[in-house]
């Protein structure tokens, strides 16, 4: 169970990883701007900003996760493990509220949240059962 839940931690954070890219690097792309629903070029240079700062609080979670994995592999598993999940529980928070605030936000909120929510799964089930 343990291997599972950092399997899917880290698939967590390698999806925020790329959603900071779409965020705050490639916002005003066509493609980036069609995957969000950004209408137009000039919407997407008016939210620029928001999306920049939305999109490191991305990074900085998959970092935090990530730095927990690394710690957990190191042997400090206790420290890793808080890590991990002070990342992916807002990962999948974060998801919750978008499903909740804007059922039009489904799929993205389902794509965003699932990886995180099995990892938390399973590192609890890891955790109870020791």
């Amino acid at each position: 169970m343990l291997v599972a839940g950092l399997v899917f931690a880290t698939l967590a954070a390698v999806l925020h990883c790329y959603i900071f890219v779409m965020e705050s690097v490639r916002w005003t792309a066509p493609s980036t701007r069609k995957t969000f629903g950004i209408e137009s070029a000039e919407v997407a240079e008016i939210t620029k900003p928001l999306a920049f700062n939305q999109g490191f609080y991305n990074l900085f979670l998959a970092i935090t996760s990530l730095i927990g994995l690394i710690l957990v592999i190191a042997g400090t598993e206790t420290i890793g493990l808080t890590l991990i999940i002070a990342g992916i529980a807002p990962m999948f928070a974060a998801a919750l509220v978008l499903l909740l605030s804007d059922h039009t936000k489904a799929r993205a909120a389902i794509t965003q949240g699932t990886l995180p929510l099995l990892g938390l799964i399973f590192l609890f089930v890891a955790l109870a059962t020791r």
